[in-house]
């Protein structure tokens, strides 16, 4: 039997990383059955087709990858390229769609959220390019999880996720292939390799910690393995069903255990740490914090350093929440700055059409045109052959980088899981106040601007609203609010500010304390934490 009756589920609309709900809705019968099936057929069905699946190893990833794969043959695919035990990171698994010319690909992975059966889980699509889904797919895959009455499943046994080869299933070809191996060879095509060994050699120390999860074996294959780097470099190497019960966001607050090593008296040289399916980083120096904005207009100043990068970037883009500092370096080069929505999709169009070879968020998420997702290792990686070729310490890099371009501090504070209704009337009363607050003076800031962001596509002319709100005040400070789609309750309100300092004097400063009239300004302005009653952000970065 492959076909199979169903109903609808309501609250199966997939926003720019594919559907996150709590593991045990995905475990609901038909649930994942549901998405999937409405998957294929927006895509218009995926009969001969070649199809690359994998995730981040966290609970129910098996599970859901067997699902697939039998959905798939019922379903006439030609050929599943499948991550041995179901394992790819996001950026791997772009790279393979693209190298092997797949028509697709499905990734596990609710990116840096918790897993475990009381966590969190997801399913994304990507595009021929390795891209997440434009917006024109996920509305037809919405629409269809809206009428669906039957999938199709292939009834079978499950195929061997765990031996690498070829087995069939069905009329259906079930690749299984080495999850690290050509990843880290895309590696090796862009890096210098032997500068980083030679660095290694010298007595450089770096800590990387991958969180428990997908990263793990390729960072050790990298970097313990092909450069040299001595064993336990890597931490938390071993990904875990639940991340070891960690929270796999790279960021100050979830990853202490490695900021309170780089802030230690015994710090090494360079420390990192990426996310869940690893395509976020973090980066660290010795007693030195690169905050995600910084990180991305340092990689730009110095992109010319690094083999794969010397003819020179094509242009670079930022998500509208990141800070301008990319954008003083790109005016100092001559190229073109983009600033998008928040979402790899819209990078992705800029890439395709050779208008862009760099790009980031502040979300602590950097990337190139090698894969269309934000890549975490590709980014230390970067960072490595750049400290190889200046010979500087991470701190003196951030220092000459402050004194020739200023410095934009900036940080962003979250509000999770607020109620829904509330978060959203709370942006709404915002909404009806921008046009009064043009020339207003507010904590001692004069408001030069104000508006709800929409972005025109450059490419294909399409045209997203509802962006986020933008407050820019006289002397290129601002603040940004928008609300997060990354999370399985709630809203997440996520609060941007950011402050700019041209002069020498004014770089040296504690972030908070640099920002802090625009942390007053914005309580003024919307009043978070009085509607809310919550004392403060959850999270700072």
């Amino acid at each position: 039997m492959t076909r199979h009756e169903t109903q609808p589920f309501d609250g199966q609309k997939p926003g720019t990383s594919g559907l996150r709900k709590k593991t045990r809705v995905f475990m609901q019968p038909n649930f994942l059955e549901n998405f999937v099936q409405a998957t294929f057929d927006a895509v218009g069905g995926v009969q001969g087709k070649t199809l690359v699946l994998g995730g981040d190893g966290r609970f129910f990833g098996r599970e859901a990858a067997l699902t697939i794969l039998k959905m798939a043959a019922a379903n006439g695919a030609a050929r599943m390229i499948v991550g041995q035990g179901a394992w790819l990171s996001t950026p791997a698994a772009s790279n393979l769609i693209r190298q092997r010319g797949a028509d697709g690909g499905i990734i596990l992975s609710a990116s840096h959220n918790p897993g475990g059966p009381d966590e969190d889980f997801g399913v994304k699509y990507n595009m021929s390019n390795g891209g997440p889904a434009p917006e024109s797919v996920t509305s037809a895959i919405h629409q269809r999880t809206q009428e669906i009455t039957e999938y199709r499943k292939l009834d079978a046994p499950d195929p061997d996720l765990d031996s690498l080869g070829e087995t069939g299933l069905g009329e259906m070809t079930v690749e299984v292939v080495d999850p690290v191996a050509a990843y880290a060879d895309l590696m090796e095509t862009l890096f210098d390799f032997k500068a980083l060994r030679d660095l290694f050699d010298s007595g450089f120390r770096m800590r990387m910690d991958s969180m428990c999860a997908i990263t793990g074996p390729y960072a050790v294959e990298i970097f313990e393995n092909r450069l040299g780097a001595p064993t336990g470099t890597v931490t938390h190497a071993t990904p875990l069903p639940d991340f070891g019960g960690m929270h796999p966001d790279p960021n100050p607050t979830w990853a202490h255990e490695l900021m309170d090593e780089m802030m230690g008296d015994a710090a090494p040289d360079f420390g990192a740490a990426s996310d869940g399916d690893g395509d976020r980083n973090m980066i660290l120096g010795a007693g030195t914090y690169v905050s995600p904005s910084d990180s991305l207009a340092v990689l730009a100043a110095n992109a010319h350093l690094v083999p794969g990068y010397a003819g020179g970037l094509k242009g670079i883009a930022r998500s509208m929440p990141t800070s301008a500092a990319v954008d003083r370096v790109a005016e100092a080069l001559g190229l073109d700055c983009y600033e998008t929505p928040t979402g790899w999709k819209f990078f992705g169009n800029l890439m395709d059409a050779g208008r862009v070879s760099l790009c980031g968020e502040e979300s602590f998420g950097t990337g190139s045109d090698h894969v269309r997702e934000k890549d975490g290792l590709w980014a230390v990686l970067m960072w490595l052959n750049i400290l190889a070729a200046r010979k500087m310490s991470v701190a003196e890099i951030m220092a000459d980088h402050w004194a020739r371009f200023g410095r934009n501090y900036y940080s962003r504070h979250d509000y999770e899981a607020l109620p829904i209704e509330q978060a959203e009337t709370m942006l709404g009363d915002l909404r009806a106040r921008l046009g009064d607050l043009v020339g207003s003076e507010v904590e001692g800031l004069s408001v030069a601007s104000a508006d709800e962001f929409a972005y025109t596509d450059p490419v294909d002319g399409s045209i997203s609203r509802g962006q986020g709100f933008r407050i820019l005040f006289e002397g290129g400070s601002r603040v940004v609010l928008r609300l997060s789609g990354t999370g399985t309750e709630g809203a997440t309100l996520r609060v941007y500010l950011e402050r700019y300092a041209p002069e020498p004097d004014g770089l040296d400063h504690d972030p908070q304390e640099a920002l802090a009239p625009m942390i007053a300004a914005t309580e003024t302005l919307v009043g978070i934490r009085e509607r809310t009653g919550r004392a403060g952000p959850d999270v700072i970065t």
